[in-house]
């Protein structure tokens, strides 16, 4: 049966008992019922029959009563209905918060209102609004991710350790824990961190990590990430398998004590026995698989 034939039988009350459990589990029932209900509560003034009827009989000609169908009744209702869902519907995805996310090894590409572009790394989430976007570039940024951002008004990115502004540039952000960083490819970036504010060219990058500050100089173009590659400056092995774990989308149990070893350098986000076999040979550590998704690494 059509979606028109069933939300006329419904708002009749006409539906049988198999008709009304499909139509309740479909994705629109909510809003339908929400349109309903506040369709049913609409109030009207009480009719004055006498005064209408006196009204009629003063005009000079009768006018015969217009017949509708009523058919055409619960038409006029049912494009009623879609025209005040339509616009539930744009309301709704203009004022309602956008998320857009990026699972445990997975990528996410996506455009903003003002067509800037943004790359979203493994285990990554942001939020923004639509709503009056061109005067307020800001969103809210939890994991990494790589902007290119078109020319206009200032662009905000804000994590829980701090916050990125730009006006037109390319630059990646990263917050994982307690570890903040954020590499300039184009343009000029300015970061704010506690009570310091830094300003990056291209080719800088700037790391916080429990009030310490490590800068950074780049060669590349773009973010390794983006190619394939895990790249890593000055960080513990916790930290590497944590995002061993966000790209491969595995289990890592580490049983070692030696875990405050600096590493730089890089690891390939596409195979995993490489990657495990650099961190092995680096830390002297014995890698041992449990399942398909289960790693456990131990002291040799």
């Amino acid at each position: 049966m059509k979606k028109n034939q069933l939300l006329a039988k419904w708002l009749n009350n006409d539906l049988s008992e198999d008709e009304l459990a499909a139509f309740e589990a479909s994705p629109d029932f909510e809003k339908y019922k929400k349109i309903k209900f506040y369709t049913d509560h609409l109030e009207v003034d009480d009719l004055d029959e006498d005064t209408m009827l006196s009204n009629i009989l003063k005009q000079k000609k009768a006018v015969p009563p217009k017949v509708v169908p009523l058919y055409k009744n619960w038409l006029l209702r049912i494009a009623a209905v879609f025209v005040l869902a339509l616009g539930i519907t744009f309301v709704y995805n203009t004022l309602a918060q956008q998320t857009e996310t990026a699972d445990f090894g997975e990528k996410t590409a996506f455009s903003l209102p003002d067509n800037s572009e943004v790359v979203l790394n493994s285990g990554s989430e942001i939020n923004y609004k639509k709503w009056n976007w061109n005067d307020n570039r800001h969103l809210e940024l939890k994991g990494e991710a790589y902007f290119r951002v078109s020319k206009g008004r200032r662009f905000e990115v804000e994590t829980n350790l701090g916050k990125v502004s730009v006006l037109g540039t390319q630059f990646n952000v990263k917050s994982r824990k307690n570890r903040f960083d954020v590499i300039c490819y184009e343009g000029r970036v300015k970061v704010n961190y506690n009570d310091n504010q830094i300003l990056l060219t291209r080719g800088q990058g700037i790391s916080f990590e429990n009030g310490k500050q490590l800068k950074m100089t780049i060669t590349s173009l773009k973010p390794e990430w983006m190619e394939n590659q895990i790249c890593f400056f000055k960080d513990n092995i916790k930290t590497i398998l944590d995002e061993i774990e966000r790209q491969y989308n595995i289990e890592i149990e580490l049983n070692a004590k030696n875990t405050t070893s600096l590493f730089t350098g890089k690891l390939p986000a596409e195979n995993l026995d490489t990657a495990l076999q650099i961190i092995s040979t680096t830390y002297n550590l014995r890698i041992q698989k449990v399942s398909k998704n289960k790693i456990i690494i131990d002291e040799k």
